[in-house]
């Protein structure tokens, strides 16, 4: 009878890497404003008082200050008509200097999302959300202006990791917009055999054993067992859940997707819930702003 041996399981924490990372795009900013005599600037459009949402925005701000970039933000009530939110992004659109534009979702039901999203020039797009930048991003031979924030960090982790992901088995949990789908398409950029695990999907599990790389980001807390997973898989693991706590100070504290006490000494890696993914959210943000600038300042005129 073969032996199990049991992996040692790494924990990758994003804020160390996210660190480095801002510090790079920090001495870039400093070397634009000395060229062009302005920071890269992000703009934030933020409609009605959700705490969660404010509280995004808060962060992203401050990321931008650490990060030698300005911000901008307008913020709306929650009774604003769509068209009032189209003109504050048309404003943004019109700024030269706001070089990058985040509408921060969700947006109050009365507000078309897609067609706000979609009223963002895809040059100023550091979201990755326009059609025009995801359109590319499906396309064999086309090249995005920008890849969305959370799959672009993902992919990030990934490398520091270590991932061969050339011809890998990479299962994709979750098919969201802002996750689910832009990441399977980068991981097939990446030449990785790509399935996707959604409410729909019949035997999940099945699919899931054979990953040689799990991404996870379907907002339930320890959902994947330590038996679905394949020795020495790597693990993103996108969900952040809050879940009550008896022990914590607090009466809650947040878990993944999957049960971490389950991954452990099966799984090569995987990121910390929370900690993993969202500092690295937050720098690719700042890597797209960045980028966006210098792009549109070098940009015949």
């Amino acid at each position: 009878m073969e032996k199990f041996v049991q992996v040692e399981t790494q924990i990758i924490d994003g804020n160390p890497i996210g660190a480095r990372y801002r510090e790079a795009v920090k001495q870039q900013a400093l070397a634009f404003k000395e060229q062009y005599g302005m920071a890269p600037g992000l703009g934030v459009v933020l409609v009605g008082d959700d705490p969660a949402s404010a509280m995004y925005v808060r962060m992203k701000q401050r990321a931008c200050e650490h990060a030698g970039l300005v911000s901008f933000s307008h913020v709306l009530p929650q009774t604003a008509t769509h068209q009032e939110v189209q003109k504050a992004v048309d404003a943004m659109n019109d700024d030269p200097k706001i070089h990058g534009i985040l509408v921060q979702l969700p947006m109050p039901k009365q507000v078309n999302e897609d067609e706000i999203l979609g009223c963002v020039r895809a040059e100023k797009d550091v979201d990755g959300f326009h059609p025009h930048n995801i359109g590319a991003l499906a396309m064999k031979g086309r090249e995005p202006l920008f890849t969305p924030a959370t799959p672009t960090g993902i992919m990030i982790l990934l490398e520091e990791m270590g991932v061969n992901l050339d011809g890998a088995n990479a299962v994709v949990m979750g098919r969201s917009n802002i996750v689910g789908m832009p990441v399977a398409l980068l991981l097939m950029r990446a030449n990785a055999t790509v399935s996707l695990v959604h409410s729909r999907t019949r035997n999940p599990q099945e699919m899931v054993k054979r990953a040689d790389v799990l991404i996870a980001a379907i907002g339930k807390p320890n959902f994947v067992p330590g038996e679905w997973l394949k020795e020495g898989v790597f693990i993103v693991d996108v969900g952040t859940n809050k879940v009550d706590d008896p022990h914590s100070p607090n009466g809650y504290t947040y878990v993944g997707d999957v049960d971490l006490q389950g991954a452990m000494g099966v799984a090569r890696a995987i990121t910390k819930v929370p900690g993993g993914v969202g500092p690295m959210t937050i720098t690719s943000l700042l890597m797209n702003t960045l980028k966006a600038a210098q792009r549109q300042m070098q940009a015949p005129a």
